[in-house]
Formats: C-alpha cells, sequence, structure tokens
C-alpha cells in the first residue's frame, strides 16, 4: 500500500528547510508514531522532495507493536470523547482551524517541498482544512434525528445518532494533508477517534498536521490520542489497519485497485468503508461555448498539481466543428506553461511525485502511440539544471478516438485527450463509457443542453459542473464519485452520518404493549 522509494543516496535539503521544520515542530529525524505519545522505532524513511529529489528529513516508521498500542490509546481516547457533549467537541475544532490559519504559510509551504504543487496550491489545501474545520464545528451542533409516527397508541419513535468508534483515515500523497482535514474534522465532532496513516510519500506534512491537532488537544485537557497517527508500510500498519475490527470505519483515498483491495477487506470483517478512488474526468466542450472561459476551465483542471488530482481534467470531448480552433488554442496555452520549481512564485506547474510517476507517464504515451493515437503537443520529461531530481514533464496533449483502452484508464499526469463528437447524446456517452465516475462538467450558452447534462441520462458522475472545470471542489457540497470511484462522499449535507451509528428507539408511555402490525399473542 506504499510506493517504493528509491534507494539512492540523495542530496541534502535545500538550507532553508531545517529552518521551517523548526517551525514546525520537525527535525531531521522525526518520530512517526502519535498516541498521545510519540512513538517510532521502525526502519527509517526518507522524505524526499520531488522538486530536487533531497532528502528533507527522515521518519522512523511504526512497528507492529507500536501500532498496537496505537489503536489501543485510540480505543482509550474514544471512550472518554464520546461523552464529551457534541458542541464541545466542536470547540476542539474550532480551535483546530485557528491553529491551522496561523500555520497556512508554513504548512503550505511544507506542502510544496514535500508534495511538490505549487506555492498556490499548498497554500489551499491547508485553506480547505481550515474550511472543513469551520463547516465541521457548525455540524456539531446539527447531529439531527427523526421523530418518527409510531402506529401504536402512546408509543413515540425516533432516530438518535452515536458516536462510532475509532476511523482509520488512508491518504494519497496528493493531497497529503486535506483528506486527513475532511475526515478528521466531520469524525472528531461525531464524537470518533481516527488513526491516520498517510501517503509514504509525504511523512513530515502529516506529522506537523498532528503536532498542531496534539497542542490544541493538551491545551484543553483532551486525550490527544483521538487524533492518532501511524507512519508505516503497508505490511506493518496499512494491513493492520484495515483488517483490524477494532476500526469499524475505513476512509481510503487512493487508486481503484488499491481501493478494490481495501473493501475486500474491510466487507470480509463487516466493516465499513468511505473510498475515494480514481478519476477519468471530462468535459464537453459545445458549439455555443464561451472559448475563453473553458480555456481557463481545462486549463487548470489539466495542468493544475501536475496531473495529479483525482479531479485532474483528462478528457475534452469537443464537437467537431471546434477541433482545429481549440486545439491550436491549447498548444499555443500549453507552450506558455511555466514548468519549474513550484516555490517559485511564477510557476504553474511543478514536479510529478517521483521518478515512478514520470516512468507511468512514457508507458501510458507509449501505449497511446500503440493504440493509433496522435501526440499533439509535448508528454517528454524534462532535464537539465532548471529540472533537478527528474520528475519534471512537459504536459501533454493527445488527439485520441474515444474508445482506446488508454483512454478508458487513468493515468497520473499530466496528459489530456481530446476526442471529437457530433450530438451531445453521443457525447454523453462517450462521457460515461469509462469505467470511473468522480468528476464531470460541460461548457455551454444553451440551457438545454445544461440540463441534459445534468439530467438522469446526463453525466453519471458524483459531481457535475456547468461552465466551470472538474478540478477542485467546495467543502459544502459531498465529495465523490460513482463506478470505480468507490461510491464514498465526504463532506457535504449529511456526509457526518458516515461516521456515526444510527439507533431506532420506541418508547411505550402506556401501561398497554400492543405489537406492531396489529399481532396479538396469548
Amino acid at each position: 500500500m506504499t510506493t517504493p522509494r528509491s534507494a539512492k543516496r540523495q542530496p541534502d535539503a535545500p538550507t532553508a528547510t531545517p529552518a521551517l521544520l523548526k517551525k514546525l515542530g520537525l527535525g531531521s529525524d522525526n518520530p512517526g508514531v502519535f498516541c498521545g505519545e510519540w512513538l517510532g522505532s521502525g526502519r527509517s524513511l526518507p522524505s524526499l522532495s520531488p522538486i530536487d529529489g533531497s532528502v528533507l528529513a527522515t521518519v522512523r516508521t511504526a512497528t507492529e507493536a507500536e501500532y498496537e498500542r496505537a489503536v489501543r490509546r485510540a480505543q482509550d481516547a474514544f471512550r472518554k470523547w464520546q461523552l464529551v457533549p457534541a458542541p464541545k467537541r466542536g470547540e476542539i475544532v474550532r480551535q483546530l482551524g485557528n491553529a491551522l490559519r496561523e500555520a497556512k504559510p508554513d504548512l503550505g509551504r511544507l506542502v510544496t517541498l514535500e508534495a511538490g504543487k505549487i506555492l498556490a496550491e499548498g497554500q489551499g489545501e491547508v485553506q480547505e482544512m481550515i474550511d472543513v474545520c469551520d463547516f465541521a464545528v457548525g455540524l456539531s451542533r446539527q447531529l439531527y434525528g427523526l421523530t418518527i409516527a409510531s402506529e401504536r397508541p402512546q408509543h413515540r419513535m425516533m432516530e438518535q445518532w452515536h458516536p462510532l468508534g475509532i476511523v482509520g483515515i488512508v491518504t494519497a500523497f496528493n493531497f497529503p494533508v486535506a483528506v486527513w482535514a475532511w475526515n478528521s474534522a466531520l469524525a472528531t465532532v461525531c464524537g470518533d477517534a481516527t488513526i491516520w496513516k498517510p501517503s509514504s510519500q509525504t511523512p513530515l506534512t502529516a506529522i506537523a498536521t498532528i503536532k498542531i491537532a496534539e497542542r490544541i488537544c493538551r491545551a484543553n485537557n483532551v486525550d490527544a490520542a483521538i487524533f492518532s497517527l501511524v507512519i508505516g508500510d503497508g505490511a506493518t500498519v496499512g494491513e493492520r489497519l484495515i483488517s483490524d475490527t477494532r476500526i469499524p470505519l475505513v476512509s481510503a483515498t487512493g487508486s481503484t485497485s488499491m481501493g478494490r483491495h481495501v473493501g475486500e477487506v474491510v466487507s470480509r470483517r463487516l466493516g465499513r468503508s468511505l473510498l475515494e478512488l480514481g478519476g477519468n474526468n471530462a468535459i464537453i466542450v459545445t458549439p455555443t461555448t464561451d472559448l475563453d472561459l473553458a480555456m481557463r476551465g481545462i486549463l487548470f483542471g489539466a495542468v493544475g498539481t501536475a496531473g495529479q488530482r483525482c479531479t485532474t481534467t483528462r478528457r475534452i470531448i469537443l464537437h467537431h466543428s471546434l477541433v482545429g480552433r481549440l486545439t491550436r488554442r491549447l498548444i499555443k496555452a500549453y507552450g506558455q506553461v511555466p514548468i519549474g520549481n513550484p516555490l517559485h512564485p511564477g510557476t504553474l506547474m511543478g514536479p510529478l511525485i517521483n521518478t515512478r510517476a514520470v516512468q507511468d507517464m512514457q508507458d501510458a504515451l507509449a501505449a497511446v502511440r500503440q493504440q493509433g493515437g496522435q501526440i499533439l503537443y509535448g508528454g517528454e520529461p524534462l532535464k537539465g539544471a532548471k529540472y533537478p531530481g527528474g520528475c519534471y514533464v512537459r504536459p501533454c496533449l493527445v488527439a485520441a478516438p474515444h474508445d482506446l483502452k488508454i483512454v478508458h484508464d487513468e493515468t497520473f499526469a499530466p496528459i489530456l485527450y481530446l476526442i471529437p463528437y457530433r450530438t451531445l447524446d453521443q457525447a454523453i456517452a462517450y462521457h460515461n463509457e469509462v469505467p470511473q465516475g468522480l468528476s464531470s462538467a460541460i461548457f455551454t450558452n444553451d440551457l438545454r443542453e445544461a440540463e441534459q447534462f445534468l439530467s438522469a441520462r446526463g453525466s453519471d458522475c458524483g459531481i457535475a459542473n456547468v461552465n466551470i472545470g472538474t478540478s477542485g471542489a467546495e467543502i459544502g457540497g459531498a465529495f465523490g464519485g460513482e463506478k470505480e470511484t468507490g461510491g464514498g462522499r465526504e463532506s457535504g449535507t449529511d456526509s457526518w452520518k458516515a461516521y456515526m451509528r444510527r439507533q431506532t428507539v420506541t418508547i411505550n408511555y402506556s401501561k398497554e404493549l400492543p405489537l406492531a402490525q396489529g399481532i396479538v399473542f396469548g
């Protein structure tokens, strides 16, 4: 469940990094387990920056015994935390959000260093954490049940919601801290404890985040083990976590293959899983489109985060009359994208996460050529002093028929397929034929086209947009998708119910004992 690291000796981290790490409570070597205390005596994990391949710091991972201690401590913390009134739980999350506001410049910069996002996206990720904390604070006073009409006289029925237990959170490198917040903020106000397994690609951002949460808990005399952390490989941590019957809910973000395995293991023990998996997101561009508007949506959706978002735009399904015009504009725009060090303010596209991701992109482009697609622009790895570390690529445009096998796969890289269509019915059919179903968009000024796209016979994705791109989501709406995207939802109006257990209650305040369905017994 982890991506292998290079065994080669890596260059030292940039000189500015130690000061930043110190501000965030980190050092050159860090314990990778937190359960109210900091532990970590397993193998040493280097955190490599995709910017230049340097070692930012090392992390001591969890042993089997330390994983076990973390779960037991999370259980103890949950038993106390579930009894705290929900609005008071919300107060802790409110303070966490404020602490993240203070840490935003530094934590956002660490996201850039460790994940390779440009600074604006690193800061934006921390802002997501802040926003979802605000959202969860409001929810802490809205964990409503219903009163239900009973068929029996002098009886009252209602539903109520109780804390669930420990929530396991498995996150991916591309959103190294925001996804934890989407889950943990809601789980915390619901009365749960959390245990977080972050990506081994981005362990430092996880440790820095938990140190902030720890500080808030200690200031409020709350058992900090409600925010537990276990960094380690799949065999030591990942498999144990998803198999652990003491963890009733596992929320996992990652590839479809990873999610399929997590879902199978968790369901085998009759646990719950919340899966946020792959996307193969498309934008339909119709003849009435405002092309200037569409170009902005396409460019950020396809190139932002170097194509490493689950909501990245991977397919443009464009009307045949626009093929020449839009293709020329995209080639020109792609040629003007500043690629390089994401710490530099003018950069719009940083590196891929590692050299393996670069090779995966090259393998996908080889499949494009073999299957009959045409590479229109870019795709090659970038070398030289401006691109150290071997993780930089040029974003790629590909002309392709809708039914190429590679088009139906998700390649986590900046490859954008241009697919022509003639009728809107055909465009929607092309859109829906892939196995993934996360985010979707249409650019049109025709109300009927927009409404058809949003109708039951339109987009089959969990997210459908009109005149905005596929990438990015506000925390007020439910985030997640259908089909091989896993079916999970995070945030949104009733997402809190995933983190609680539902109980139907019947109260008899009569002196009789009538049975339901009019049954007479005895």
